[in-house]
């Protein structure tokens, strides 16, 4: 379902709200150098509990940009998940699964399933 309303705040300015929420600056300071209200900033701090999120990492077993990109061109070549796999080192499993939750063989593109 696509999303209504103003839109939120971007990846970049989160990380710019924590930053200068962290050094102490007040919601207004913060709000008027994102250019967004006190308001739209309080909402983020209070969901987290004042808190920053614990920046993502990578589990060392998950795939990496370069197979995805591989898995992609596979696809768009007609190659079988077996052979991608075979290729890649990985379990037919793996691949199947990489592309059902990514949009399918005809909608799969790396670069979103690595977001």
């Amino acid at each position: 379902m696509a999303r209504t309303g103003r839109p939120g705040l971007s990846h970049e300015q989160k990380a710019e709200l924590w930053r200068r929420w962290k050094a102490g600056e007040t919601l207004s300071d913060i709000g008027r150098a994102l250019g967004k209200h006190a308001a739209s900033v309080f909402g983020v701090v209070a969901a987290k509990g004042g808190f920053a999120p614990v920046a993502r990492s990578r589990r060392s077993g998950s795939l990496s940009v370069m197979e995805r990109e591989e898995i992609s061109r596979g696809l768009v070549s007609g190659r079988s998940f077996r052979q991608l796999g075979r290729d890649l080192g990985r379990a037919v499993s793996t691949i199947s699964r990489e592309v059902a939750r990514n949009g399918g063989r005809r909608a799969y593109r790396a670069a979103r399933a690595d977001e």
